[in-house]
This record gives structure tokens, C-alpha cells and sequence, in this order.
């Protein structure tokens, strides 16, 4: 099986992504964090044009449960603000890993040193 931490360095070398990203560094770390989100990725960001797909959260074809698709659409606020997603509303509806990932990705995102003892 393969890491969260390896997927996370999987997709920053695919994108080619610049250190200081920390918006696009965010965003890969839910994409890596979460099982349904990384066997989704081609469909929610495109690696040759460097950008999201917005569109895969209207999309038919792509099945998203409730908990995944508050994830992506967290995931899509850390790259661009998109959809100034209710992080209330995110966090209501994960379980307790997603939880745990969805915090992660913010205070990586947001550059928080907060202690765990704190949580």
C-alpha cells in the first residue's frame, strides 16, 4: 500500500510544483490523503495545463460521496478560494480520518503550528 506521504510527493513531481505553492501544496495533500480522491485525480486536476477542474464537481460520470465531494470542494478552496467553501460544513460530515486530513491540510495550508495537545 502505497503512503499518504508518497502519493503527496507522487503528484507535487507529476505537476512539477514549485516549493512555495502552498495552494497547489494543499490541494495535493487532501488529493493524496484520501483514497476516492486520488483514483479520481486526472478527473479533478489536469496535470498538463496545471489547473483544476471545476467541473467535476456538476459531472454525471464522476461519483463523489457527501464527505468526498465537502473534501474536494475544501481542497479546491486552499488552491483558489473557489467556492469559499463552509469549512463548518466540511468538517460536520467527515469521519474521523478525514477529519484529521482536512485540519492537516489547513494548517499546512495557512502555515499553523499548532500543537495536537491544543486540538
Amino acid at each position: 500500500m502505497i503512503s499518504h506521504e508518497e502519493k503527496y510527493k507522487f503528484l507535487l513531481e507529476k505537476d512539477g510544483t514549485h516549493y512555495q505553492d502552498t495552494e497547489r501544496k494543499a490541494l495535493f495533500y487532501v488529493l493524496a490523503g484520501n483514497y476516492d480522491l486520488y483514483e479520481k485525480k486526472h478527473f479533478i486536476y489536469d496535470f498538463e495545463e496545471h489547473s483544476i477542474m471545476l467541473d467535476c464537481l456538476e459531472s454525471d460520470d464522476i461519483d463523489f460521496s457527501t464527505s468526498t465531494r465537502k473534501l474536494l470542494e475544501l481542497a479546491f478552496n486552499h488552491f483558489n478560494n473557489f467556492n469559499k467553501a463552509d469549512v463548518a460544513e466540511v468538517l460536520s460530515v467527515l469521519d474521523e480520518d478525514n477529519l484529521r486530513l482536512a485540519i492537516d491540510s489547513m494548517k499546512n495550508r495557512y502555515s499553523l503550528n499548532v500543537a495536537e495537545d491544543t486540538l
